[in-house]
């Protein structure tokens, strides 16, 4: 993946469509992101709610960053479930941006916008910090160089709030694993919480100052308004798995 949003290097996406599903792809063996049409805004795919653990630290986020829109799924949840949020969305590439509206992601407004532009600048020249910075950006090849610099880690951490939380998906395969999380690590100065989903392909990435993650003690998750009991039993489900996982690192 280039720095330039108008690179001719991106593979380009495509739209596949099955019972009852939308699901994006660079290749047909791996999903970027999946919508059921029947529940637009849904999250479903294990990983997007293991990332929404931030809840856990700040139920009521005002200002929201992510990079890397894919088909929407945290953008439309997030939108739809913290309507108390400013939600921004930095894509680079132009041809995921494209199938937007197959996506029924909401249109730009006062609280939401998705922005053409590369992740790393959009958080080195952001105006004003973030509560909450949520980063799931791929391309076909994996995770781009620009989102694995120590530069944008330090760049990250200068980005929020002193409470706030940036949320990162790594794959857990590839050379660079260890490397990205000492990384992390480094950037904020040990405030690094890893957590893997179910089938141990994702591993959630929770940083932020060390004292946010010293003071956190696990309460009670209330589901949030507009969730069916199906919805909002799955969604606890995982964050309850967040929360043994966040407890187990801060013992070990």
């Amino acid at each position: 993946m280039s720095d330039s949003p108008s690179s001719a290097s991106h593979a380009e996406p495509f739209v596949f469509e099955s019972r009852g599903a939308k699901s994006l792809h660079f290749a047909i063996g791996a999903i970027q992101s999946r919508m059921q049409q029947g529940d637009p805004d849904a999250l479903d795919l294990e990983y997007t709610g293991t990332m929404m653990g931030v809840l856990l630290f700040m139920p009521d986020p005002h200002r929201v960053a992510m990079i890397g829109l894919g088909g929407g799924s945290l953008a439309k949840f997030c939108h739809r479930h913290l309507p108390q949020s400013c939600i921004e969305v930095a894509e680079i590439d132009p041809q995921v941006l494209a199938p937007r509206d197959e996506f029924q992601m909401p249109p730009d407004s006062e609280r939401f916008k998705v922005t053409l532009a590369d992740g790393a600048r959009f958080v080195r020249h952001a105006a004003g910090r973030f509560d909450a910075l949520l980063v799931d950006g791929f391309d076909r090849d994996g995770l781009p160089d620009s989102l694995g610099t120590q530069r944008f880690y330090d760049d990250c951490r200068a980005a929020l709030q002193p409470d706030g939380m940036m949320v990162m998906n790594l794959h857990t395969s590839g050379d660079r694993h260890g490397l990205l999380v000492d990384r992390l690590r480094r950037s904020f100065d040990g405030g690094v919480r890893l957590v893997d989903d179910a089938e141990r392909r994702h591993c959630i990435v929770f940083a932020g100052s060390r004292a946010l993650f010293e003071t956190y003690r696990p309460g009670i998750v209330s589901p949030l308004p507009g969730l069916d009991d199906a919805a909002a039993a799955w969604l606890l489900a995982v964050l309850a798995q967040v929360v043994a996982a966040l407890c187990e690192r801060a013992g070990s």
